[in-house]
């Protein structure tokens, strides 16, 4: 499977979703609807983006009891999504019933991959708010193993995890991995950052940026930049 650069479409709105992705008249990129997106216009906003030729990854992090987080991706799959993830948090047998929601009657179905920790969480915010006293990468790999346990696709990690995720899990477990930044740009709220070249060094399988493309002067230069960094 190759890599890929997913653009995080962190929009509240139809209009200025589509607005944007009417810049890119070349190749179609990878894009992520997320909580805020989805939320505001529903279903409807993946077909959509789907009917236009791109791939999806639709991020909403579930993570409920077993049986509704199975039920909810058994909807989900009707969307035609590409790429979707839960909170390994929610266990493996959480895990093992998304899998088999999210299993069409044909046996197909999108990439199911696990969020171990969000990049915004460093050691301290998860020692005091999580009362989770173990290293934060000892977490990330033991929820990591979890999810291949359960027989996802891969995780959502921060580019730092990535090599060790595959070395923990095997190389075609995937990483997709936000938390990217270029090097002359501003980190925002991200805690653990990577360039898009330092992600391909280290073995990311997909990285998804947001800010640095959507915000751009020129989102469409910014998008080929990364790309140029980290796939070709």
């Amino acid at each position: 499977m190759g890599k890929d650069v997913i653009i995080a479409c962190d929009f509240s709105s139809r209009e200025a979703t589509l607005e944007f992705l009417d810049k890119f008249t070349g190749r179609k990129p990878f894009v992520k609807i997320g909580m805020e997106l989805f939320y505001a216009e529903g279903p409807q906003i993946v077909k959509d983006i789907k009917a236009r030729g791109h791939k999806i990854f639709l991020d909403l992090k579930l993570h409920d009891i077993p049986n509704t987080v199975k039920k909810s991706m058994a909807v989900l799959s009707r969307l035609d999504v590409d790429m979707t993830n839960l909170h390994a948090a929610g266990t493996i047998s959480m895990m093992q019933g998304a899998l088999e929601g999210l299993t069409r009657p044909d046996g197909t179905r999108p990439l199911l991959i696990a969020v171990t920790q969000l990049t915004s969480t460093d050691q301290e915010r998860m020692e005091n708010d999580l009362l989770i006293k173990e290293p934060i990468d000892k977490v990330v790999m033991h929820y990591a193993k979890n999810a291949e346990i359960a027989g996802l696709d891969g995780v959502v990690c921060s580019p730092l995890e990535a090599e060790k995720v595959h070395d923990t899990c095997g190389k075609s477990f995937l990483t997709v991995t936000p938390g990217v930044r270029f090097a002359d740009g501003d980190i925002g709220d991200q805690k653990r950052v990577m360039t898009p070249a330092q992600a391909k060094k280290i073995g990311s399988d997909y990285i998804v940026v947001g800010r640095p493309i959507t915000a751009a002067e020129d989102p469409v230069a910014a998008y080929e930049r990364c790309c140029a960094e980290f796939i070709d």
